[in-house]
């Protein structure tokens, strides 16, 4: 079997602020030296195997998916914050609630949420001030924000409680990141109290949906949202989901579902305001396009360079941009052994950027997505992930992003002087500024 090129623990420590801050570099520099796959020794016995190697990602999340499930990072200390939902759990747990929460996402569904996710968007985009330069990643963060309340709880009435529920897991997501890459402090932060201080903010965030699941049941009324979806969800011997499993369920679609979209529609922005080319594209196929009208599915089906320009700008800045997994059993691939309990990361971003895969990897270009051209791009693409543990939401994720864009370019003509986003690797690869000048068309 092949030895891994391995980076030591001192290296990891010697880099400790380099990392901390944004890891990206740190994987790119040492995939450029090693190649497509390496080991870190984070700890006593304890080593993270990366690569970028597609033959390798392809086989753990499709081909064996069976042989490899959610790691200790997700299902242990992403859990302790946001609970044991679909996203942070494995086994027959995950398959038993992934078919629970599955046809709240079917088309037949989403096509009742469409008008709901419009509204949202249209009401938020009147905070866009003309003629103004705005950061719009915390707009973005409102909209995907207020999207995700509607669907899921039909109320614009607990504006108060989400902005506190969304500062809890803020705050939470940035405690994780310091677990995760200062793995040496855990320790302290135990020690210090930090941790229990941010499980005492989880507590407080399923408070809060607690009291508006009760104020739901209470009132005997029929929204058919997300959240009625759920509550009426059986398990097969017809009894319904515990009250903490249903907030888990909640919690994780309040939280994944609002947070990766926000991240994808600022990247989006950033892109096309850089390229005016593309962005007068996007107005003549939009400007034609009537999305006040009754069939707005049919209508977001004719938005197809809309959605390539998305899909372009996910695989550059793709929001889960490494996925994680453990071996159950010993395995082989890529003559490379991975032994029972091995973790894996795989780096989303770096096998989007891969030029053996992509012409120019680093351009915006969103035609290598136009359907006519056929090509498939399924064994290197993965912005929802792959397998049967593809994100449950990814539909409605671009549905909304496609209105949203449509939207925008339809009403301004938007502008910007930042070359280049700067990054900011959080639990999702999020934006940390985005300066977009909005001039009405």
């Amino acid at each position: 079997m092949k030895e891994l090129p391995t980076i030591s623990q001192f290296q990891v420590f010697k880099n400790r602020k380099t990392i901390l801050k944004n890891p990206l570099p740190f994987h790119r520099a040492n995939f450029e030296k090693y190649g497509d796959i390496f080991k870190v020794n984070v700890g006593f016995r304890k080593a993270v195997i990366f690569t970028r190697d597609a033959t390798i990602i392809k086989h753990i999340l499709q081909k064996q998916h069976k042989n490899y499930e959610k790691s200790e990072l997700q299902t242990v200390d992403l859990a302790k914050y946001i609970g044991h939902g679909i996203l942070t759990s494995n086994g027959e747990h995950w398959r038993v609630h992934r078919r629970m929460v599955q046809p709240a996402f079917h088309k037949k569904k989403l096509i009742g949420l469409l008008g709901i996710m419009k509204q949202a968007i249209d009401s938020e985009l009147k905070r866009i001030e003309p003629g103004t330069t705005q950061d719009v990643f915390p707009l973005m963060g409102d909209l995907a924000f207020q999207v995700v309340a509607q669907a899921l709880f039909s109320r614009y009435d607990i504006q108060q409680s989400m902005e506190q529920l969304q500062d809890y897991t803020e705050r939470n997501q940035k405690m994780l990141i310091r677990e995760m890459r200062q793995p040496y402090l855990k320790w302290w932060f135990k020690l210090s109290g930090k941790i229990n201080k941010h499980l005492a903010l989880a507590e407080q965030g399923r408070k809060i949906l607690n009291d508006i699941i009760e104020e739901r049941i209470a009132s005997g009324e029929k929204k058919d949202d997300l959240l009625d979806m759920l509550l009426n969800a059986t398990y097969e011997d017809g009894t319904h989901m515990p009250r903490r499993q249903l907030i888990d369920e909640v919690l994780i679609l309040f939280t994944a579902g609002h947070e990766t979209t926000a991240n994808a529609l600022s990247f989006t922005l950033h892109l096309l305001a850089k390229n005016p080319s593309i962005q007068d594209k996007v107005l003549k196929e939009v400007e034609n396009t009537d999305l006040d009208s009754e069939d707005l599915m049919q209508c977001l089906s004719k938005l197809t360079y809309t959605k390539q320009c998305i899909e372009e700008a996910l695989r550059l800045y793709p929001p889960a941009y490494v996925i994680d997994r453990t071996a159950i059993s010993d395995d082989i691939v890529q003559g490379q052994i991975f032994p029972k309990g091995s973790l894996v990361l795989m780096s989303v971003y770096e096998l989007h950027r891969a030029s053996a895969f992509w012409d120019a990897p680093e351009e915006f270009n969103p035609d290598r997505f136009d359907i006519s051209l056929r090509r498939d791009y399924s064994n290197y693409y993965y912005p929802f992930g792959a397998g049967p543990r593809m994100c449950v939401g990814n539909n409605f994720a671009m549905y909304e992003m496609i209105i949203a864009i449509a939207q925008i370019i339809k009403q301004y003509r938007i502008s910007t002087n930042l070359k280049t986003v700067e990054v900011n690797p959080m639990i999702s690869l999020k934006p940390v500024t985005v300066p977009i000048s909005f001039e009405p068309r």
